[in-house]
């Protein structure tokens, strides 16, 4: 079996991905030097990336729809 120069990709596959609408989106801020500082130390102590650690956060606060008190 030979390669071909070009492929139909469509042709290949088809389907539309399934976790299209889960796909996260890259952004940039500006955070707190204490707080990335936090979430390192979390991410020694559990093996997990702090940026992974700090979206699984946001998410739980989405879900909980956690409100912020301004005191």
């Amino acid at each position: 079996m030979s390669m071909r120069e070009e492929y139909d990709i469509k042709a290949l596959n088809p389907r539309k991905n399934p976790y299209a609408s889960k796909v996260k989106q890259q952004v940039t801020m500006n955070i707190n030097k204490t707080t990335i500082e936090y979430f390192k130390a979390m991410s020694s102590e559990s093996g997990i990336p702090y940026q992974v650690l700090i979206n699984l956060y946001l998410d739980e606060c989405v879900k909980e729809e956690k409100k912020i008190q301004f005191v």
